[in-house]
């Protein structure tokens, strides 16, 4: 699964067969994005296609020097069962 960040539109998807995977967010100033919302189409969920946009997610901000705030809940457990990414998380 490829992720594209559209940033123009502010948010990183995955093109499935059955529609658009996306992970949208909100840029804070410059060096912060909210990632605040991940739609999977229900005919891939549970396949990891929400996994591997916030790995998408996760992998730009740290190659553009941003950190993140995760106001999305899936974004927020995900980051829980991987406590060793939290150092990209923007101090609350």
């Amino acid at each position: 699964m490829q992720v594209e960040h559209e940033e123009q539109n502010h948010r990183f998807v995955v093109r499935l067969p059955d529609g658009e995977a996306e992970l949208g967010y909100a840029p804070q100033g410059a060096e912060v994005l909210n990632l605040h919302h991940t739609y999977v189409p229900s005919t891939a969920r549970g396949q990891g296609v929400a996994e591997v946009l916030v790995k998408g997610a996760l992998d730009y901000a740290r190659q553009n020097g941003k950190r993140v705030i995760p106001t999305c809940p899936y974004v927020q457990a995900w980051l829980q069962k991987h406590p060793d990414q939290n150092d990209i998380v923007a101090a609350g």
